[in-house]
């Protein structure tokens, strides 16, 4: 289920890419839901995320904590996707860490914050498909 890297370009650091991620998401949520991925194994790593965006809010020294939250997502993921039965967290896992890297590689605090939204929006799009599909 391998998504095409310029679509995640879009979708991540594309102001106007808003067509791409619901395009994107639909399909991935699709998918998902058919190989057997449940939505409390997404809400594990959606939980972080928005735990994240949340501090990331704070600002100043929390913003920074933020950021390393971000980076070490990274393993987190890695490790939920060897952890959980199936295969199916393991494509999602797949599809995200790419677009966790556009974000990380933004040069400036504002462009990532920037990023981060949009991964965020991305992910929550994905969920909401997954659900929509009869993900359970």
């Amino acid at each position: 289920m391998p998504v095409n890297l310029n679509d995640l370009k879009t979708i991540i650091t594309d102001p106007e890419g808003a067509e791409t991620l619901v395009q994107v998401a639909d399909r991935l949520g699709k998918q998902l839901k058919e190989n057997g991925l449940t939505t409390s194994q997404i809400r594990a790593l959606f939980g972080e995320v928005r735990q994240i965006q949340a501090q990331w809010s704070l600002g100043g020294e929390q913003g920074k904590n933020a950021h390393r939250r971000l980076v070490l997502l990274k393993p987190k993921m890695a490790y939920r996707a060897r952890k959980e039965r199936g295969k199916a967290v393991g494509e999602l896992v797949d599809v995200l860490q790419p677009a966790l890297d556009l974000v990380i590689e933004a040069k400036d605090e504002k462009e990532k914050e920037k990023r981060f939204n949009h991964f965020v929006q991305f992910f929550e799009a994905i969920l909401a498909y997954h659900k929509s599909y009869g993900g359970n």
